[in-house]
């Protein structure tokens, strides 16, 4: 197994690098499989979610589907997949972004009674306080 950095998830996803994304490509491809996958580690997973908004300008359902071809992808092993899904799910219905539907899930698979924040945005999101109200 080995880990798929954020930079080559943007690459293959935004395909605006000739060179880059035709790596990206080949990797996600033809190089991982089920038998020998890569890894995407959650900081990825919302990094990859954020350069989308950020740098790309996507749209949520952009977004949506790219995390879709993630989280389905056969030849990838994603951490705190089961959270994923449930954040990807959120982030679909609600105002926050996807890091911190992310987070939020991580948190309550882990036991956190709720999750402390100074974003409005998120403290809108079930399981999410705003500190100092």
């Amino acid at each position: 197994m080995v880990g798929v950095d954020t930079n080559v998830l943007v690459r293959y996803f935004a395909d605006d690098d000739a060179a880059q994304s035709a790596q990206a490509r080949a990797l996600l491809e033809r190089q991982l499989t089920r038998e020998a996958p890569g890894y995407v580690c959650a900081t990825t997973l919302a990094e990859f979610a954020w350069v989308l908004r950020r740098a790309y300008g996507g749209g949520r359902a952009e977004i949506a589907e790219a995390l879709l071809g993630v989280l389905t992808a056969s030849n990838l092993v994603v951490e705190h997949k089961a959270q994923a899904w449930q954040a990807l799910a959120e982030f679909r219905n609600g105002p926050a972004g996807f890091s911190d539907c992310l987070i939020g899930q991580i948190n309550r698979a882990a036991g956190c009674e709720h999750t402390v924040t100074f974003d409005r945005q998120a403290a809108r999101q079930t399981g999410f306080k705003l500190l100092g109200s």
